[in-house]
Order: structure tokens, then sequence, then C-alpha cells
């Protein structure tokens, strides 16, 4: 019996009050607030379960299991536990007493092959003039951000726009937890790994992107951006290193450019706070926007924009809407009907798709693309 094998029984067994739900298709999110409270998501909506654990230690044995598997420690120095279940599952996990009402384990499961911009569109999440746009954005090597809040699919559609993503190029991945599986065969996944016991082994974000760098990429992915190491991204994305794709937590598109201001200004490598914003709105291509709407449940591309550089006198980013998702009221069966279309501004590398040989992609966008 293979190590896998065994892994995959060990964690069935010991989640197993829970094993229904991670089981179905439907249910995208397993939250365990304590052993007795166990809530799911599906299609976007909480619902409360009758499901329970046996005890609190039955629960923190399952999370104790998941942790030797994947060789992490929690315990009362090391409280909080990120790692993956066999199926590629993500899991966090944290104890008391830094979980107050007891252990409380959040599972967000894992899609094979993950969603693609067809499944996005049949979702409702973007529409085919959007999609083509970002298609010929990501073949012309622009720098994406995609922004959002928590929970509003901004890995998903990492993942589903990645695909534009030539097969003929090398591409780098970096992930906190890994969860991203491209299409494309030539890639190299890397993983944050946390120090063992006697503080040895820790391999930070920062460091497999520093790492990354010399790996000869052509496009470097990553998960998410939420420290210094933003600071090194925004560099590279300067010195030759065009069409990188990143993640990053903001509730609107400027907020997203501010976030990775402050995230490059906690780098050891002191830059004034002008600089940080100076590389930011230079290094950034297009902003990609993402709601959650408590209405229906469903994820959203609500805006994409151009970043176009910095007034310096308001002293803040300049940003060309290209897209905004107007929203049409809610259809019979109760869900949003939203539109995402052209403003009618067309973006500072309009002719590139011509220059580039690229007529034949240029389809539903001929209005955003000149000669």
């Amino acid at each position: 019996m293979s190590r896998q094998a065994i892994f995959e029984a060990s964690v069935s067994y010991f989640l197993s009050p829970i094993g229904s739900y991670l089981d179905d298709p439907s249910v995208t999110e397993v939250m365990v607030n304590r052993f007795n409270q166990v809530y799911i998501e599906r299609a976007g909506r909480l619902y409360e379960t009758d499901a329970t654990f046996e005890s609190e230690d039955a629960l923190l044995s399952a999370v104790h299991n998941v942790a030797q598997w994947v060789g992490r420690q929690i315990d009362l120095e090391n409280p909080i536990l990120d790692a993956r279940l066999p199926d590629g599952s993500r899991v966090h996990a944290i104890i008391p007493p830094g979980s107050r009402n007891g252990t409380c384990l959040t599972i967000r499961k894992f899609s094979p092959g993950g969603l693609s911009l067809d499944d996005l569109i049949g979702f409702g999440s973007l529409s085919e003039s959007a999609r083509e746009f970002l298609e010929i954005s990501i073949r012309l090597h622009k720098n994406v951000i995609i922004s959002g809040g928590t929970g509003t699919g901004k890995t998903s559609l990492l993942g589903a726009v990645s695909a534009a993503v030539p097969e003929e190029e090398r591409i780098v991945v970096i992930e906190d937890t890994s969860e991203l599986k491209l299409r494309q065969k030539h890639c190299i996944y890397l993983e944050v790994q946390r120090p063992d016991q006697y503080g040895r082994g820790a391999l930070s974000i920062r460091q497999l992107f520093v790492s990354s760098l010399r790996m000869r990429p052509d496009r470097i992915i990553v998960g998410e951006v939420r420290g210094g190491e933003a600071l090194d991204m925004v560099q590279s994305m300067l010195s030759g290193h065009s069409g990188s794709l990143s993640t990053v937590h903001a509730n609107s598109s400027r907020d997203a450019l501010v976030r990775l201001e402050t995230l490059s200004m906690m780098s050891d490598v002191q830059i004034p706070a002008y600089v940080a914003q100076a590389q930011v709105a230079a290094a950034i291509d297009l902003v990609v926007q993402l709601g959650r709407f408590s209405e229906d449940g469903s994820r959203r591309v609500t805006r994409i924009s151009e970043v176009t550089g910095l007034d310096r006198v308001a002293n803040q980013y300049l940003m060309t809407d290209l897209f905004v998702a107007t929203m049409k009221g809610q259809s019979s069966d109760g869900k949003l009907v939203s539109q995402l279309d052209p403003t009618g501004e067309t973006p500072t590398f309009s002719r590139e798709p011509y220059e580039h040989g690229m007529d034949d992609q240029v389809r539903l966008t001929n209005s955003l693309w000149t000669r």
C-alpha cells in the first residue's frame, strides 16, 4: 500500500463526520466552527448541517492527522495550520487559545482540473468579450493582478486565465499552499515550507520568488501576494519578467494597487513610499476586480481596469476602466443578471495585437484595438 493510499485512508477515517460533504461535488467549502457546529457552502450560500464530530479531541485528532501527513506542526507554539488533503483541497485550522470556542477547521475543496473560462462564462461570472480581451492581454505578456475579497474566486479565475499562456512557455507557480494545477505541461510548482520544531527548513514566498528568477521562467504566477515579496515581484516585472499573474486581497481596483504598494514597503529593502508607488504604477498593466454578491451567492468580475500612471498632484493611481459590469436585476429563479461590457475606452496597448500578428484572435473586441 503506497504512502499516498495510506494518507487517503487515514484522512478519510478521521474526517468521516464530514466525509459526505467532502465527497459532494456541489459543496465548495466545509467550515467546522467547533466539533459540533459544521457549516457548508453550496452555490455561494452558507448552510448549517447536522454533522458533528464525537468530541473536541476527535476534531483535534483529525487536524493533527492532516498535519502529520504534510509534515507540518500544529501545537501551542504553532497554533495555525495551512495544509492540503490528498485530493488537493486546502485546509486551514486554528486551535485554542487562538480559537476561543475550540478547534476551528476550514476546508476549501479542490476542483479537479480547476474551472475554465467556459465555466466562468456559464456561471455568468465573465462575458465572452471580456474573456477574449483577457486572453489577448495575457498572450501580449501584460502583468495582471486579480483583486477581490475573501471567497470571491480569485484563485479560480487565476487558474482559468492562465490557460491563455502559450504551451511552449516555461511557467513557475509559487503558492503558500499548493492549489493551482495548470493545463500546460511545462510548469514548475513551488510551495512555502514552515520551519520544523527547531526553526529549520523554512521557505518563504519571497525566497521561492527570488529562486524562481534563476530558473529561466517565461511566466511567474504567484498564488497570492501578502508580504514583502510584493517588491520582488514588482521589480521583476520591470526588469524583463513580464506577463506575471497574481492575486491580492482588496475591495477595489485602486485599493489593489495601494495594497501592493504597502506590501512592497514591508520588504526588508527600505524604499520611500513614492518609489514604491511609482514602481507599482509602472509594473502593473491590468487589474481584474472580483465581487461576491450575497443576494444569490454568485461571484463575478465587476471591472477590468488598465493602470495608466500616477497623478503626482493628487498622489493617486491613474486608471482607465475598460470593462464594467452593469446589474440588470434578477431572473425568475432569483439569480442576479449582469453584463460585463466594454466601456468604450481603448487600452494604451491597443495596437499590439495587430503588431504581433494576432489578427485572427480579435473577433468580439474589435472596438478595443486599433490598427
